[in-house]
């Protein structure tokens, strides 16, 4: 079974920076899609960002394009989220994905693993 544990979520300021790593127990993660996903407050859980098994394409959602930079680090088992220039609608519980089946990454049922999720607030 994929275990998937986020951390790297905490408070940070308006225009400040946060990197989220999710460190995956898959014994198959080089072979693996992973993403991202995120849940603000009274919101629907909504797609951020997707990396391929190889880690040579990556997708953004348009929120984030340009602010975020997803990665994988093949030496730790760890994918990582480096956010940027971040904004209060940031703010959410930010939740790591694997297991990525073919098809639309921006939907959530496309992922086979999912980890129990870090806050991640922004504060103006």
């Amino acid at each position: 079974q994929v275990h998937l544990v986020e951390s790297g979520g905490g408070l940070v300021q308006a225009g400040g920076s946060l990197r989220l790593i999710c460190t995956n127990s898959e014994r198959a993660f080089s072979s693996s899609a992973m993403g991202w996903f995120r849940q603000g407050p009274g919101k629907e859980r909504e797609y951020v960002a997707s990396i391929s098994w190889s880690g040579g394409s990556t997708h953004y959602a348009d929120s984030v394009k340009g602010r975020f930079i997803i990665s994988k680090d093949f030496t730790k088992n760890t994918v990582n989220l480096q956010m940027n220039s971040l904004k209060p609608e940031d703010t959410a519980v930010y939740y790591c994905v694997g297991q990525g089946r073919d098809g639309d990454p921006t939907m959530a049922t496309q992922w086979g693993s999912w980890g129990q999720g870090t806050q991640v607030t922004v504060s103006s």
